[in-house]
């Protein structure tokens, strides 16, 4: 099957042009001229199928390296399978997401991520990678870490939060970046204080404060900001490259930032949440409507402007990416489990469906770039987990995800609309966006276009990926 993308303007995260892309079969072929010609032919009148985006933009499919599907938490599990949740990340224009198999303190690591190819198998409408959970860190984990990068897994996450579940204390961290600094894996790190955060949590539903709002409360942003230092300081002993995951607090961002300016291989993430959502607004919406908000690290005060600190670190570069954290609960059943006790809402929203919409608003707002979108959303990625060169960039030889976005079009996110999320709700309904995904391709194949959706459960592959390609 050969595809003509005519009249549009190709972005990339250096710059944009006119251009015609020309894809063959799972791949891009051409990046052409508009009205090119092949040995003096309309390449339109030889190839099966032509896409016209005349007035609209064609970008790199989008990739969330942050995602939780099917996981186990909170005495429940994350509402959307990976069937339900890579379709509705087609819908939204992310072609690859990057998971997290699970290895908790007793299980064996390639037990863990071979549970996660058996959920994954044939269910996925996007590609799909892994990164590896590591919850037990001891002389078997480490042992077996010797083969991720074998397994194209060159990324592992480890906790400073949730002591008995994934906890890792110091010592644990530290043999671990040891570890990852000899085998070239990137560290991604939970960075909260966890046991300093479970006594603030005891001593306010002491007190009678049980509401979803306290959430925000036991996780104040010195529980993030310590434990990211703390993070940063065991990277720069050991020499271990360190990703931070779901930054949202300002002084968090400041830690990032001085530990770059001195030249360490420090990265940090954000999320759609942490640039829209507030402490005061949903957090502390009415009743146990706040529960809907309830995710870690938390909701931040707008009044303090941790917000705006988000998207200033975008700009600079002090933030290399958005992903979404994506591990979505419905509210009957799963977040209603903390009625009367916030600390048994689990913890979650579900994004993965509107995270491009979400940044595309920030470059109709004037907070970021048109290329820094394409650059935070996809290209950093692919670069920051090895996968670059086959996707994040439209270039020949590149495996031809490709989203066609209408910056005229327009989106209204929510239950009954933009959803195809398994949940019960939408952190984001209400939100309007200016702008939508028009058509969406994956390896070539059309997932989405004006008469709805294509894609099917087993068309998403399996990614084996390199090192990153982001190191300083």
């Amino acid at each position: 099957m050969t595809t003509l993308i005519t009249g549009g303007t190709v972005v990339s995260a250096t710059g944009r042009t006119q251009a015609d892309v020309l894809v063959d079969g799972e791949t891009i072929a051409a990046v052409l001229s508009p009205g090119s010609t092949l040995l003096g032919h309309d390449l339109a009148v030889g190839v099966d199928r032509v896409i016209d985006a005349t007035g609209k933009y064609v970008v790199p499919g989008g990739i969330d390296a942050h995602t939780h599907m099917e996981l186990p938490f909170g005495g429940t599990a994350a509402s959307d399978t990976f069937e339900t949740g890579t379709r509705a990340a087609a819908w939204g224009g992310t072609t690859t997401i990057v998971d997290f198999a699970v290895q908790r303190a007793g299980e064996r690591v390639q037990d863990g991520l071979a549970a996660w190819h058996a959920k994954a198998a044939g269910q996925c409408a996007v590609d799909y990678s892994f990164h590896q959970i590591i919850g037990g860190v001891d002389a078997d984990s480490l042992a077996a870490m010797d083969s991720l990068v074998d397994e194209g897994i060159t990324s592992f996450k480890l906790f400073m939060a949730y002591p008995g579940v994934f906890y890792s204390d110091d010592a644990q961290i530290l043999r671990a970046m040891q570890k990852s600094a000899d085998l070239g894996l990137l560290t991604m790190m939970h960075a909260e204080n966890g046991p300093a955060i479970d006594v603030l949590v005891e001593q306010l539903l002491a007190q009678g404060k049980t509401d979803p709002y306290y959430h925000g409360v036991a996780r104040a942003w010195q529980m993030e900001a310590e434990a990211t230092h703390r993070a940063i300081m065991l990277g720069h002993l050991t020499g271990a490259p360190l990703y931070v995951v779901h930054v949202s607090a300002k002084q968090a961002v400041e830690q990032l930032a001085i530990a770059r300016d001195r030249g360490q291989n420090v990265f940090g993430e954000t999320c759609p949440q942490y640039l829209y959502l507030s402490l005061e607004e949903h957090l502390g919406a009415p009743g146990f409507e706040g529960a809907k908000y309830v995710c870690s690290t938390p909701l931040r005060s707008r009044a303090e402007g941790h917000q705006d600190h988000m998207w200033q670190g975008l700009r600079t570069n002090d933030l290399q990416m958005v992903s979404t954290d994506h591990c979505p609960f419905c509210m009957k059943g799963q977040k209603e489990l903390g009625v009367g006790d916030f600390s048994k809402i689990p913890n979650g929203i579900g994004s993965v469906e509107h995270r491009m919409d979400l940044m595309y608003q920030g470059v109709v707002t004037g907070e970021i770039t048109l290329e820094r979108w394409v650059e935070i959303t996809s290209t950093t990625p692919a670069r920051m987990f090895g996968m670059y060169g086959r996707k994040g960039v439209i270039a020949p030889g590149a495996d031809a995800d490709v989203v066609v976005y209408d910056p005229q079009g327009h989106t209204s996110i929510g239950l009954g609309k933009t959803h195809h999320m398994s949940m019960d709700h939408s952190a984001w309904e209400g939100f309007e966006i200016d702008g939508h995904v028009d058509v969406v391709l994956s390896r070539g194949s059309v997932l989405v276009d004006e008469a709805g959706y294509h894609g099917r459960p087993g068309h998403g592959q399996f990614v084996k990926r390199g090192l990153s390609q982001y190191l300083i």
